[in-house]
């Protein structure tokens, strides 16, 4: 087994919820959630995070806006809608379930 495929399905379990995460800060175009993703260390490319927004906007948890920007064409921003702060606090409450559980069975080895 591939240590790297596990820590990419890793990071692909949790990637709709850190989107969600930065969107609940600030609205955000691609590329910034792009740039926060690659801070954290989530690595994601445009082809990955593109297909992902549109789910999430079909899903209503997201919705976009079209803004000028002084550095060239007009950018689409995302926000997260009310079904989509609803959304992220159920994850929020299951993120911290998870994350207590797996803390809970990493302490007893």
């Amino acid at each position: 087994m591939n240590v790297e495929n596990t820590k990419a399905q890793m990071r692909k379990g949790v990637l709709e919820y850190c989107i969600l995460l930065i969107l609940s800060k600030n609205d955000a175009y691609a590329s910034d959630i792009i740039n926060h993703l690659k801070e954290a260390r989530m690595i994601v490319v445009e082809g990955t995070l593109y297909p992902l927004l549109t789910r999430l906007k079909n899903a209503e948890l997201l919705s976009y806006r079209w803004e000028e920007s002084t550095q060239g064409p007009p950018r689409k921003y995302y926000e997260l809608t009310d079904k989509g702060k609803s959304f992220l606090q159920e994850l929020d409450t299951s993120w911290s379930e998870l994350t207590s559980a797996v803390g809970q069975i990493n302490q007893r080895n």
